[in-house]
């Protein structure tokens, strides 16, 4: 029962801080899954973001429902996914209200704008963690080209990321390992000869 008050607590609060929707979420889950609870580790969390990008649907739904099931079965998932939409649905049903009747007001506006910030940092410094730990799994050049390459088929052709880390699996998936076929005794036998 304790998971399930963390997991509950865990994502109740990612639901309630993650203003601006799911990619703004993900810093606050990665902070709760991987720093506060340790759920998981870095890569795990990394591997989990990666094929939730490639499915359809809100990125913090699928990684609450993947994290919850991970951690608590199903019960885990249904708590999670609840506990991370129930202060969305407060939110929008109350701050809706609110906004349309002062939103002539100058501190709605900058109460909105004022948290612009705030998210650009948390997604600078989680843009920063993935590309450094693409840095020591690939190499600096490697990075900078996926990058850079990334970037361009985004920015300038409106690739959807989805397809761009659903590409990125498959060729790993695809490209073929220098040791295919080989027993390990030749694996081995072949590291002593070089």
């Amino acid at each position: 029962m304790s998971k399930q008050i963390d997991l509950a607590c865990a994502f109740f609060r990612v639901g309630l801080f993650g203003f601006g929707g799911g990619p703004t979420m993900i810093p606050l889950v990665h902070k709760e899954v991987v720093d506060n609870y340790k759920w998981m580790d870095d890569d795990e969390f990394s591997n989990v973001l990666a094929i939730g990008n490639t499915l359809p649907g809100p990125i913090a739904t699928k990684m609450a429902g993947y994290i919850g099931y991970k951690v608590g079965g199903i019960l885990g998932c249904i708590n999670a996914v609840i506990t991370t939409i129930i202060p969305l649905i407060i939110v929008m049903i109350a701050g809706l209200g609110l906004l349309n009747e002062y939103r002539d007001k100058p501190w709605v506006s900058g109460m909105a704008h004022g948290v612009l910030p705030v998210v650009t940092w948390m997604m600078a410094k989680l843009s920063y963690d993935f590309f450094m730990k693409g840095y020591k799994a690939l190499g600096s050049i490697a990075t900078l080209l996926g990058s850079l390459a990334t970037f361009v088929l985004i920015s300038l052709f409106n690739v959807h990321p989805g397809l761009i880390v659903g590409a990125v699996i498959l060729a790993v998936l695809f490209k073929p390992t220098p040791n295919a076929g080989k027993d390990v005794g030749q694996i081995a036998t072949d590291k002593k000869e070089s």
